[in-house]
């Protein structure tokens, strides 16, 4: 099966895969720019990829592990990253609106300046995590640090 990763500068990649998640799945992938959004990334290995920009409106990232990912500047307003590990990932700018990120861990994750009006951060690990200009107006689930 041939899956496309469209880039934001409309350049396009075609990629031989069984499924796409195993097409993204790559440690340290490039997908600066990528559009992703509504695609189904459940259980994914996007270790220390650089997805700066990307449009992830919507994707499912539940149980993925992001750890060490740069996603500055995407778009993962709605997405869902149910138990997604987002540890020590650079989420600055990033929009976050809507998110779900229940039981998520975004333990010293880089949220400075992210969207998260709206989120759910119930149960989410936020050991010392980043927020400074951060937008939580409406997020859910979000405890005082310590």
């Amino acid at each position: 099966m041939k899956i496309e990763i469209k880039y934001r500068d409309n350049h396009v990649v075609e990629v031989e895969a069984d499924s796409f998640v195993e097409a993204v799945e790559a440690h340290k992938a490039n997908l600066i720019g990528a559009n992703l959004s509504r695609s189904d990334l459940v259980g994914a290995d996007l270790t220390d990829a650089n997805m700066t920009g990307a449009n992830m409106t919507r994707v499912n990232l539940s149980g993925a592990d992001l750890s060490w990912a740069n996603l500055a500047g995407a778009d993962l307003s709605m997405a869902d990253l149910y138990e997604a590990n987002l540890s020590r990932a650079t989420l600055a700018m990033a929009n976050l609106a809507g998110a779900n990120l229940y039981e998520a861990n975004l333990s010293r994750a880089n949220l400075c300046g992210a969207n998260l009006r709206g989120a759910n951060l119930t149960d989410a690990d936020l050991t010392r995590a980043y927020l400074a200009r951060a937008n939580t107006t409406g997020a859910v689930g979000l405890k005082p640090q310590t």
